[in-house]
């Protein structure tokens, strides 16, 4: 994939460099029931640092999934959260992370992950990556 630059000087490498961060491990417990149901947890208070301003995000994360075997530990998860809090990471790469990170530790049937992020400059965005991932036509 070629390497592009804005004119602000960022490059395609920092978006890139996300999946190469050290988080801690979310953990998981085994499912009780076989039934298909549906679990929503939400995050009010998600921050991170934008990389290009140094500003920080703001933002309300919801992970809604349908478990196989396993479910997301609560505790563990909210650490997991609190590593992004100094972290310089985009918006968008912020969801695709945690999205990549819940389907690793614990292969739901289903996955959602939501951010909504406060606005900067009278705009504010929502983020959502799905699993399984949805083709575009």
């Amino acid at each position: 994939m070629k390497k592009t630059t804005t004119s602000f000087g960022y490059s395609s490498a920092h978006a890139e460099s996300s999946g190469k961060i050290n988080l801690p491990e979310i953990e998981a417990w085994e499912n009780q029931y076989k039934r298909n149901y549906t679990i929503r947890i939400v995050h009010p208070e998600f921050t991170s640092v934008c990389p290009k301003t140094g500003l920080p995000d703001f933002g309300v994360i919801t992970v809604e999934y349908i478990p196989d075997k396993f479910c997301l530990e609560l505790k563990s998860i909210k650490y997991y959260f609190l590593q992004y809090r100094n972290l310089g990471i985009f918006m968008e790469n912020s969801v695709n992370r945690i999205l990549d990170d819940v389907v690793r530790a614990i292969k739901p049937k289903k996955c959602a992950v939501k951010g909504e992020f406060t606005p900067r400059g009278g705009i504010s965005s929502v983020i959502i990556a799905e699993y399984p991932h949805k083709k575009i036509k």
